[in-house]
């Protein structure tokens, strides 16, 4: 799971922004400020017939700032991403 969604900078990062565009979802922001220290990125790569799938999660970062359910409150209506 991405620490992102639990993270105070998680609306205004460059690094979510660009896991959001992996993953083909809306950002939260179209102009993130933020530039995070040192974010450790998991890609998992899955086979799914003929398609390949990559999963992005950022595992770690220098920067993380706890905020629980962060990303929930910018969202509500929406499923959190896992």
């Amino acid at each position: 799971m991405c620490i992102c969604i639990h993270c105070q900078y998680v609306d205004r990062c460059t690094t979510y922004h660009a896991v959001e565009t992996q993953h083909q979802q809306a950002h939260l922001t179209e102009s993130p400020t933020f530039e995070a220290i040192e974010p450790t990125i998991n890609v998992n790569i899955r086979n799914q017939g003929e398609m390949i799938e990559m999963e992005w999660d950022v595992v770690g970062c220098l920067s993380f700032k706890e905020e629980k359910n962060k990303w929930a409150r910018l969202r509500p209506d929406e499923l959190v991403p896992t």
